[in-house]
């Protein structure tokens, strides 16, 4: 019975500790985390119709002028040398975000939002890229696709991930989102109620899943030493 319950307090260890480098494992990242920005564009009438804040961190690959090879870009969107611009209309609405760094990096990032009217439904349909990297062969780099399928929301409603979230543009392009909140159709003056990303809501299962887990563990030892003592009484009463 003790090896019995040695084995389930190794495997529950095993599950906590799968559980914590899962999470560990999703916030690594030798760039560091970029700073949360707050974008928006406004329509005619001087209204913000979209509303986005996050922090943005590119991936880029590029061919190098100095060597003649593919190399890979890291670049953490900065919110105070980024300019927001864009447009709104009934299906689509975009936003522009244009940086030009102090070590004479340029971007040039679009986002595309497509809404479906009659199910009210939207999401992110396009992201392209215009950039002149350091040490970048022939620029400028673009790159973009306009059948993406990201942030999925509804009319009136916000769309939120807390998690980093990783974007997958292109093979040589992604873009990794941190503590993003939008709202790109429906939005007057503040964030309509939020609908959260799938990683958001893993987070939130991991402590039922080890706090469950824990508790089936002193569940389990209490019906083990209670069998045992029971045994115990009964081996006396037999003597």
């Amino acid at each position: 019975m003790m090896r019995f319950t040695s084995v389930l307090s190794a495997l529950f260890i095993g599950l906590l500790a799968a559980v914590l480098h899962q999470s560990v494992a999703a916030d690594a990242n030798t760039a560091g985390t970029p700073a949360w920005g707050s974008y928006n564009v406004t329509n005619s009438n001087g209204s913000i119709c979209l509303m986005a804040v996050m922090g943005l961190q590119l991936n880029v690959s590029y061919q190098s002028a100095s060597d003649n090879k593919t190399v890979a870009s890291v670049i953490n969107l900065q919110p105070n040398g980024t300019s927001a611009s864009g447009a709104c209309e009934t299906d689509t609405a975009t936003l522009n975000l244009s940086s030009d760094g102090a070590d004479g990096q340029k971007t040039n990032l679009t986002f595309v939002f497509s809404l479906n009217t009659t199910s009210k439904k939207y999401h992110l349909s396009g992201v392209n890229l215009s950039a002149a990297l350091l040490d970048m062969k022939d620029p400028p780099l673009l790159v973009g696709n306009l059948t993406l399928d990201y942030l999925p929301g509804t009319l009136d409603h916000s769309y939120m991930c807390r998690d980093q979230q990783t974007l997958t543009v292109t093979q040589g392009f992604s873009i990794h989102t941190y503590q993003l909140h939008v709202q790109p159709f429906g939005y007057n003056g503040e964030f309509g109620p939020a609908e959260e990303c799938q990683l958001d809501m893993d987070d939130m299962l991991i402590p039922i899943i080890v706090g469950a887990a824990l508790a089936g563990l002193v569940l389990i030892v209490l019906v083990a030493y209670l069998i045992g003592r029971k045994r115990s009484h009964a081996g006396y009463q037999t003597i």
